[in-house]
């Protein structure tokens, strides 16, 4: 069914379906994106006053995390039966206009409640994972739907592949906690109140021995029993490292992590080993052997408690990222 929307009603519909893309995840829950409408058009812009010049210098995280945005506008602008034609990087690589996107009336999705739904449950959990193992075929169902997005993505299922990467995350980890500008960074995102960074109340436990948690307040020892959970990890990436390359990761990364958010995993999104120059080189020529670059390692698992029970992380209010 073909679904008309009126054009009184239009402006409304895209300030919705902003907040709705502003759902998306973000490194650091930076929330680095404005957006403007223009016409039949909604603009997204790199937002730089929001970025982490210590971290992530080249801003591979920030666009990165636009690119989740663009999906999550996709998937809502079908929920209430508009088409998002979407053109990446339209003025070219150099400017922060990342996205225009062009909304016609186009079909419903057969489960928009759904859908909108799956968008508003999305979280990071990072609280530690049971031991259930995430099955191979699901990891490649997950892998094949970033794919769909112009994203590589690999399943890391050989077990001796596996073991180098927990070992190429850890290292990472031990290298940024003795990294002074970089861990005062990241600190400054946690714990700020109002509409951004991370709470506490989300993050592990202090001295919790998960070596997932990045913002816990010392590295997990190298323990070799870890390749022993039930963990899933996926590498995403794509043909080149620039921008557009990270916006169709981001992209792939939205699309996988709905996808997982339905079936009832958690995801946790891994950008340190991509950080890290000595583990990002290991990453790309010996664990993925040049086949792509590498942009970001996610992990997936079970819970065993609902992600209901935990607290969500704050939004920006439309107002302040939607610019005249």
């Amino acid at each position: 069914m073909t679904v008309i929307v009126r054009e009184s009603t239009t402006t409304e519909v895209r300030r919705r379906l902003v907040e709705l893309a502003c759902l998306a995840p973000s490194v650091h829950n930076t929330q680095p994106w404005s957006w403007r409408l223009e016409g039949d058009r909604v603009l997204l812009y790199a937002d730089r006053t929001r970025a982490l010049p210590v971290e992530d210098p080249r801003g591979r995280n920030l666009v990165l995390s636009c690119g989740t945005a663009v999906h999550h506008l996709r998937v809502a602008a079908r929920a209430l039966g508009l088409d998002a034609r979407v053109e990446l990087m339209p003025d070219g690589d150099e400017r922060d206009l990342l996205a225009s996107i062009e909304l016609r009336p186009g079909f419903r999705s057969p489960t928009p409640s759904d859908d909108l739904t799956v968008l508003r449950a999305r979280c990071t959990d990072r609280r530690r994972f049971t031991l259930w193992p995430v099955p191979a075929a699901e990891l490649e169902a997950l892998a094949e739907e970033a794919r769909s997005w112009d994203c590589t993505a690999i399943p890391i299922l050989d077990l001796s592949t596996r073991f180098r990467v927990e070992l190429l995350t850890l290292r990472a980890q031990a290298s940024r906690s003795t990294d002074a500008a970089a861990t005062s960074e990241q600190r400054a995102w946690v714990g700020r109140g109002g509409y951004d960074g991370i709470p506490r109340e989300v993050l592990p436990e202090r001295g919790s021995t998960s070596h997932l948690a990045r913002f816990a307040t010392e590295p997990s020892p190298e323990n070799p029993t870890v390749v022993e959970s039930g963990d899933g990890v996926i590498v995403l990436g794509g043909p080149a490292d620039g921008p557009i390359d990270w916006l169709r990761t981001g992209e792939g990364l939205s699309a996988l992590w709905l996808r997982a958010t339905r079936a009832g995993m958690s995801v946790v999104p891994l950008s340190l080993p991509i950080e890290v120059e000595a583990s990002r080189t290991e990453l790309q020529h010996v664990v993925v052997q040049d086949a792509f670059v590498p942009h970001l390692l996610v992990r997936i698992g079970w819970q065993a408690i609902g992600r209901s029970e935990l607290p969500r992380t704050p939004r920006r209010p439309v107002a302040e990222v939607l610019k005249p």
